[in-house]
Order: structure tokens, then sequence, then C-alpha cells
């Protein structure tokens, strides 16, 4: 209780600029009802633009003559828009493109959590490792701990400290080091996951504007979030050893008193059956993995080099068919699609094959109760979901967004900004927002209806924006404390060094913050010019919709 009295005091007594954005954020409603406020908002908008007689041309449709088709302001009090959000408002709530995807891949996740093997898999990834690589250990395996979401922050963060520490090194510097990684490195990853099924639901929602007919890729950004993870390591690593720990000097207090239970656990070496756990769980996704590349290739065709293609084959993931006129990505698409379920699946027979070998599931109803468990997490995401999914109906049903967006990609033609600087700015806009709105998908919600459909009149593919995005929703995470973490941080902190407040804190993060942010925006400059590929079937540049 001291703890939480102290950061208290020190947060109200915050003065500088990190007070008045404290101060500001505070006083922000929770995103549910930042929803809600938007909704009432975009009601009165939308007839002050229908009675202004707002409208563009539609960039892509045109009318029965062959001429433009005019897209007018319609207001959300107008009787046919009443009826369709009253009488539809089921199918609005469910039909809300990232809640299927990210309930899907929770189910699974929730097994592999609560069995304990995201846990183990990171204090494996970093005991033992030599004093010389330790931050590049730290930081990697946090990057790569974003899979399991909340395990990362609740597990690796304190484990950092004890491993330092055991080092001889200032357990600070690992506690930074680690939350640079888990929450600065949000979105780099050397895999998909969650992350990009739920910010790709929300893309493929603020496409449908524009291009109906696109369908969601999980790898979109696969190509990017690698990249990125391999340049902000060594960012992560010059910061931490050359920055950081210098300011902090020797440690010397040994091991910590009084720690967590969190702490306890993380120092503990691992048991005979953690470590069995491990290597069932190893083979379980080796077994997975080797299925859905037998439900993609055809294996035999491929061992016999008979003549078909050794490409696809008769195989439910790959559509050979449209090989010769649309090329090997596009007959991907079947497998792109299914890898929302593939990881579901990945993780839950990983998470089975760990908790029977470590003890920790005992029969079938110990993996439903897991699987029940993880939906009962989500039922704050459920209630932001249907705030969020009206907000965005609502807005698609006044057309502001598409009158917006045209208007938008207008602005940026006549400004003569190059696009590698638009999405420069597009990424120092999403950093700025996130010092006030922690939510990703909360923000990407309110950005993407205008910002998506924006990019595309200009060229700019949906997961380019996507990834942009991205960049700037996880650079300043690690500097605001009105992200849900940084008081559990800081907790972990005062654990080694109780005088450690929350200046403290934020001062650590703020050479963390700038780096990445400098990186991730030069990054992605650089990705833009060079039109490298984002994921597999995704490019920066798509043709401009209705143009030629």
């Amino acid at each position: 209780m001291s703890e939480s009295r102290t950061t208290t005091g020190d947060r109200e007594h915050q003065t500088g600029i990190l007070g008045l954005i404290e101060r500001a954020g505070n006083r922000l409603p929770d995103p549910v009802f930042i929803f809600l406020y938007l909704i009432i908002a975009m009601v009165v908008i939308s007839q002050l633009a229908a009675w202004a007689g707002l409208s563009v041309d539609h960039p892509t449709q045109t009318g029965a003559d062959g001429a433009p088709l005019s897209v007018d302001a319609i207001s959300i009090f107008s009787p046919a828009a009443i009826q369709h959000l009253l009488v539809e408002m089921p199918d609005i709530f469910t039909g809300f493109h990232p809640l299927g995807y990210v309930l899907v891949v929770m189910l699974g996740a929730g097994v592999a959590e609560r069995a304990g093997l995201f846990g183990t898999a990171m204090r494996a990834a970093v005991r033992d490792v030599p004093a010389l690589l330790l931050t590049p250990a730290v930081a990697l395996t946090a990057m790569m701990g974003n899979l399991a979401a909340d395990a990362a922050y609740v597990v690796l963060i304190p484990l950092a400290g004890v491993v330092y520490a055991a080092a001889g090194r200032h357990p600070i510097a690992g506690i930074t080091a680690a939350f640079a990684g888990v929450s600065g490195g949000f979105s780099a990853n050397l895999l998909p996951g969650q992350l990009d099924a739920l910010l790709f639901g929300i893309t493929e929602a603020a496409v449908f504007a524009l291009d109906p007919e696109w369908t969601m890729n999980i790898a979109g950004n696969w190509y990017f979030i690698a990249v990125m993870t391999f340049i902000f390591l060594p960012v992560i690593w010059f910061v931490t050893d050359r920055i950081i720990e210098p300011r902090l000097g020797p440690w010397t207090g040994g091991a910590v008193a009084g720690g967590s239970a969190a702490e306890d656990d993380a120092g503990a070496a691992l048991t005979d059956g953690q470590k069995k756990g491990l290597w069932s769980a190893l083979w379980a996704v080796l077994a997975v993995c080797f299925v859905w590349l037998a439900l993609t290739v055809d294996l035999l065709a491929v061992i016999s080099f008979g003549s078909v293609s050794m490409y696809g084959g008769d195989v439910p993931l790959f559509n050979e068919a449209v090989v010769a006129e649309q090329g090997v990505a596009v007959a991907l698409v079947p497998f792109f699609s299914s890898l929302v379920a593939g990881f579901m699946i990945l993780f839950v027979f990983a998470g089975v094959a760990y908790g029977r070998a470590a003890g920790t599931i005992k029969t079938h109803r110990d993996v439903v109760d897991m699987m029940a468990g993880a939906m009962k997490d989500m039922g704050y995401y459920l209630v932001l979901a249907f705030f969020a999914a009206y907000f965005v109906e609502m807005f698609n049903q006044s057309q502001l967004g598409l009158i917006s967006a045209v208007n938008g990609a207008n602005a940026i033609q006549a400004s003569g900004l190059p696009l590698p600087i638009v999405l420069g700015l597009i990424v120092l806009f999403a950093g700025l927002l996130n010092l006030f709105v922690g939510s990703a998908s909360a923000k990407w919600a309110l950005m993407a209806p205008v910002l998506v459909p924006m990019l595309m009149l200009l060229g700019v593919s949906p997961e380019m924006a996507t990834a942009a995005y991205r960049v700037g929703d996880s650079g300043t995470n690690i500097i605001t404390p009105l992200m849900v973490y940084f008081p559990l941080v800081l907790v972990f902190a005062r654990r080694w060094v109780p005088e450690f407040g929350i200046g403290s804190l934020t001062a650590a993060m703020i050479p963390y913050s700038i780096w990445l942010m400098a990186s991730g925006i030069i990054m992605t400059i650089a990705w833009v010019y060079l039109g490298l590929p984002l994921g597999p079937g995704a490019d920066v540049r798509i043709p401009i919709p209705g143009a030629g």
C-alpha cells in the first residue's frame, strides 16, 4: 500500500511537459466513452455536413450515364440510417472485422499462456546468457514476447532485473531493456501474431469504402516487422549499454529483498517438468507447421518431381488455377487467410503439449477452463469493440470517411510532399496520439477510416498504411504513465531501488523512445522509397483506385 501512495504522490507533483501530458491524459475518459462521445459528435457533424451539402466524386464508381458518382454526406438522423443502425445492431457488432480474428487467436493463446508455456519459454531464452550478450538476448526475447501479450510484461520484465543482478549488472538496466523491447518494440516481431489479426481487421473495415473485395492478409506486414526487429535490436542494445547503464553506475546491492512472486519464480531454475514441456511444445509446433505445409504444397509432387506444380497442386490452401494469370502471391491468398486459424491451432497444441508434460494440464477440462479464462479476459475488449463497431459503421453511413479521404488526398497532392515524407509524418502523429490514448486498436479504429482510403487514393497500399501506424504506436508507449503497465514496471524497479520514482522511469525510457522513433521513421521512409514488399503478396504501392 505504501508503494501505491508514493506513486500517487509522485504523479501529483510531476511538472514540466511530462506533467502536462500526464494531467491532460488523465482527464481523458475511458476509451469506451471516447467512442461513445465520438458517436454523439458524429450524429451532430453528419447532420451539419448534410445541411451544408458536402459531396465529392467517387474515385472508383460511375453513374448510369458514365459520369463520376457523387458521394453526398448523409445525416445519421435520416430514416434509412436510423433504421439500419437499430435493425442491424447485432450484425454491426458481430460483423466488426477484428472481433472474430482476435477471439479466435486468443482461444489458443489463452491455453499457451495459462499452461505456462509463454512464461517458461521467455525464462529459458534469457537464462545462462553470457553477460556481453545479455542485453540483445533480453531485447530479442522481449520483442518476440509480444506474441504472448500481457505475459511478456508480467514475466519477462521482472526476470530481466533478476538475470542482470545475477550477472553483476544493474537490474534497472535489465528492466528498462525489457520494457523497451516489450512495449517500445510492440510491433516488432519475427512472426505475425495477435496484433496483426487485430489491426488488419480494422484495416479491412476501412478499405471497404473503396474496395469491398479486399481481404485481410495477416502476413501483410511480416517482412516489415521482421526487419523492424533487427533494427530495434541494436538500438535497444546501444541505449541500454551506452546510455542507461553508465548513468546508473555499478550495481552493488545484491539480490532483491522482498521480491514479488513473479520475480521469485523468474529467478528459479527450470524444473525437469518445464524442460520436458518445452521439448514437447517444440515438437507440437513442428507438427502443426508440417500440417500447414502439407495443406499448402503438394508434398508428394515435390518429392516425386511429377508434372503437378511444385507450388501447390491439389491442396486446400493454394489456388493453382490463378497462378498463370495472377501469380503465386494471389494463389497463396487461402494460405494467408488461414493463418488466423493456424495460430490458434498452433497455440492450442503447443500449450497442451507443454501442459501435459509439465503437469499444468491434467485433464481436458483444464484446457476448456483455460479457453474460457481467455474469453473472460476479453470482456473489456468486447465492450470496446461494440462501441468502436458502431462508430465505424456510423462513419461509413455518413459518407464522411470517404469525403475526408478524397479531400485529404487532394490536399496532400496539392502540397507536393513526397509520399515517404507523408508516411513519416503519419508515424509522428500516431506517436503523439499514443501519449493520450493507449489502446492500439482504439487509436487505429479512430485513424483508419480516413487514413487508409486517403493513402489508397495516393497509391499507398493498406498494408503500408498499417505499417506506418504501427511504428508510431510503438515508440512512445514507454514514456507515458497512461500506459496501463507503466505503474507495474515502476513497482518492479522499486523492488531493487526503493527511491526509484515515476520521473526516474520516464527519464530512463526517453532515450529509448527517441532512438526507436527516429530509427522507425527512417526505416519507414526508406521502405517507401525503395518500394520493398511488406509481406507475402503485400507491396508498398497499389494502383490508384479509379485511375486509368
